[in-house]
């Protein structure tokens, strides 16, 4: 039984850290039809930007205040180089689909290039206060908290986008944009700054998903963001493309997925299992679990 709550809790964390890049890839795609394979850049400039934050800040007195200053400075660097993302280089090409591409893969290419280049090759060990390096009984599984915590910020994150959705202005005209953008744009209203907002968010989701990342594997390296960013559109695809809901669903039965199969089967067959799954939606269900942005 204990072994069960341990695959299940792992699971969900790592369906969590999914779900945290998921959630803003769908968003991009969802209203702005962007195919953004710099997302994964996202998560890794941010991991990066917040281990070496965490080296600067030594001088801070507790490990607390080191790792949460860093974790703002990687959600805030993951937010601005969406941003600077977007302005730059995909405001132009929001009809040439071949054209984003071809833009975001050689910029997720050339940042892999840079980090490895300024950092080397080799994974970074990260510093954790001691209670995430420690776990806690659940259900007579000892549960790293690490898991813990990236459940934990799933969620707020997904509330929270839930809420800005809903309740703001510019939470109506992404959903509003999702539908119809066209329509959305013949009102007159300025969809211009909504997509800005959006990139935005998706980068500061992703930054987060990278400090968490460092947190949950213990190192920060290179090609993780890209790894990331695989399973990451499987999310998407398999929740319905500009769902949030569906990707956290996705996200969670991915997680599940490759965690119960990896250890039961053999490792691997969690991960060939969930290509399986996105080839079954697609046939069955090609719009995803979910449709729309909620």
């Amino acid at each position: 039984m204990s072994t069960i709550v341990l695959l299940a809790l792992t699971g969900l964390g790592l369906g969590a850290l999914y779900f945290l890049v998921a959630s803003g890839l769908s968003l991009i795609w969802g209203l702005m039809r962007v195919l953004n394979f710099a997302h994964g850049a996202f998560f890794t400039v941010a991991a990066y930007a917040a281990w070496t934050a965490q080296g600067a800040l030594h001088g801070l007195p507790s490990p607390w205040m080191r790792w949460f200053a860093a974790l703002l400075i990687g959600i805030t660097i993951g937010a601005l180089f969406a941003t600077l993302t977007e302005v730059l280089l995909i405001r132009r090409l929001y009809r040439e689909q071949i054209g984003q591409v071809l833009v975001t893969v050689g910029l997720a290419l050339a940042t892999l290039a840079l980090v490895q280049g300024g950092f080397g090759s080799d994974p970074k060990q990260v510093q954790l206060p001691a209670w995430m390096t420690a776990t806690t009984a659940v259900a007579g599984a000892a549960i790293p908290n690490t898991r813990l915590l990236a459940i934990l910020a799933a969620a707020l994150v997904l509330i929270a986008l839930l809420l800005f959705l809903q309740h703001t202005r510019y939470g109506l005209i992404v959903r509003a944009g999702v539908e119809n953008r066209a329509m959305v744009s013949a009102l007159g209203i300025d969809v211009q700054r909504a997509f800005t907002l959006v990139f935005a968010i998706g980068g500061a989701a992703a930054g987060l998903a990278g400090v968490l990342g460092g947190a949950y594997y213990g190192t920060v390296d290179p090609v993780r963001g890209t790894e990331m960013l695989i399973f990451a559109f499987i999310v998407v695809v398999i929740g319905g493309l500009g769902s949030v809901t569906g990707s956290a669903a996705a996200a969670v039965i991915v997680g599940l997925l490759q965690q119960f199969l990896n250890y039961y089967a053999a490792p691997g067959v969690g991960d060939f299992a969930v290509v399986l799954l996105l080839a079954g939606v697609l046939l069955t269900r090609p719009g995803g679990l979910a449709g729309g942005v909620l």
